[in-house]
C-alpha cells in the first residue's frame, strides 16, 4: 500500500473578481492556485513557504476541502475528494483537520472553551464529554479548569493550543497549520512549534504546515515546497533545499533570512528582487517569475517550466537553474 496519505494533481482555484453592476468586458479572476501538484507522505510536514499573497493559504484550504477547487484533483488515502458533497465529506472531516492563523479571530468568543472543544464531537456525533475537554487541555499543555473561561482570557499563544486541541479532538491523520505561529511573540512561538512536534510523535500526524518564516520551516520541514503566484517552483527535502537552491526565487529567499554565521565563508550573498510582485489577476505568461529573474531569458517569458527531477528528490521548475555541485560517485 503507498505511504501517500494526501496527493494534489494540478489544482487549480480562481477567485472571481466582483466588480460593480454596471462593470462591462471579460470577466476577470484571481490566480490564487494555478496548477499545483503535490504528495504528502503518511507521517511526515510539508512546509509550505512563499511571499504573502503567493496562494499557500488558499492550497492549504483547497488541500482539505475548505474552498471548492476550480478544477484538479485531490486524494486522501487513495481517495478522489474533489467532487464529494458535504455529506460525502463529512467522515472524512475527522481525518483532515487545520490550525488557523489567527488565534484571536479562529475562535468563538461567545463560548466557553469547553464549548469550543465539544462542538466536534456534537457535529460528528462522537462521545465526548467533560473528561474528554479536559484530557485535550492537559495534551496542549493547559489546566483543565480552563475549560470554564472564555478566549478573550487567555493570551495569543494559549488561544492557539486551544486551537491545536480543537484540530486533535477527533484524533485526525492530517493537520493543515495555516501559519500557525505568525501571530506570536518569537518566545511563544518555539513553544507552539515543540508543542506541534511533541504531538505529531504522540498521536502519528501528519503536517503540511504553511509559513512564511523559512527559518521556522526548516526546523519544523522534512520537505519544502516554494510558492511563487500561485505555483510551486521548487519541491525538495528541507536540508537539500537550504544548502543548494535549485530555483533564482529561492535563493533570493533564502539570502534573506537573517542568519549569524560562525564561518564568514558561508554567508549569503544578498539578492535584491527588481521590481513588484505581478498581479494574480494577469499572472505573467511562461515563467511566472521571470519579469524579476536575473537569469530570464527569452525562452522564460514564452514557456512555463515544469516541475523537474535534479536528483535526490529534488525538484525545479526552471529553464535556467543554479548549478549544483557534481556528485562522485562511491
Amino acid at each position: 500500500m503507498s505511504d501517500v496519505l494526501l496527493e494534489a494533481v494540478d489544482v487549480v482555484k480562481h477567485f472571481p473578481v466582483r466588480r460593480g453592476s454596471l462593470a462591462r468586458g471579460a470577466r476577470q479572476v484571481v490566480h490564487a492556485v494555478d496548477g499545483v501538484s503535490l504528495e504528502v507522505r503518511a507521517g511526515e510536514t510539508l512546509g509550505v513557504v512563499g511571499e504573502s499573497g503567493c496562494g499557500k493559504s488558499t492550497l492549504g484550504r483547497a488541500l482539505v476541502r475548505l474552498h471548492e477547487l476550480t478544477s484538479g484533483t485531490v486524494r486522501f488515502d487513495g481517495r478522489d475528494i474533489s467532487t464529494l458533497s458535504r455529506r460525502e465529506l463529512r467522515p472524512l472531516r475527522r481525518e483532515m483537520q487545520m490550525v488557523f492563523q489567527d488565534p484571536y479571530a479562529s475562535l468563538n468568543p461567545r463560548k466557553r472553551v469547553g464549548q469550543i472543544l465539544r462542538e466536534p464531537f456534537r457535529i460528528h456525533r462522537q462521545p465526548g464529554g467533560a473528561a474528554r475537554v479536559q484530557e485535550l487541555l492537559e495534551v496542549v499543555g493547559l489546566n483543565p479548569d480552563h475549560a470554564d473561561r472564555y478566549p478573550h482570557e487567555f493570551s495569543g499563544g494559549q488561544r492557539q493550543r486551544i486551537g491545536v486541541a480543537r484540530a486533535l479532538a477527533l484524533r485526525p491523520r492530517l493537520i493543515v497549520a495555516d501559519e500557525p505561529v505568525s501571530a506570536l511573540d518569537v518566545s511563544i512561538q518555539a513553544q507552539v512549534i515543540n508543542l506541534l512536534d511533541d504531538l505529531q510523535d504522540d498521536f502519528q500526524l501528519t503536517y503540511v504546515f504553511i509559513a512564511h518564516d523559512l527559518g521556522v520551516v526548516r526546523h519544523v520541514s522534512d520537505r519544502i515546497a516554494v510558492m511563487y503566484l500561485g505555483a510551486i517552483v521548487e519541491l525538495s527535502p528541507a536540508d537539500e533545499l537550504y544548502a543548494q537552491p535549485i530555483h533564482p526565487y529561492t535563493e533570493a529567499l533564502l539570502s534573506a533570512v537573517p542568519v549569524i554565521e560562525v564561518d564568514p565563508a558561508q554567508r549569503r550573498e544578498r539578492i535584491v528582487l527588481q521590481g513588484d510582485v505581478p498581479s494574480p489577476i494577469e499572472p505573467p505568461t511562461g515563467c511566472r517569475f521571470h519579469p524579476r529573474c536575473r537569469l530570464a531569458t527569452e525562452i522564460c517569458a514564452v514557456e512555463r517550466p515544469i516541475l523537474r527531477d535534479h536528483g535526490q528528490g529534488h525538484l525545479a521548475a526552471c529553464h535556467h537553474p543554479l548549478s549544483r555541485p557534481a556528485v562522485t560517485a562511491p
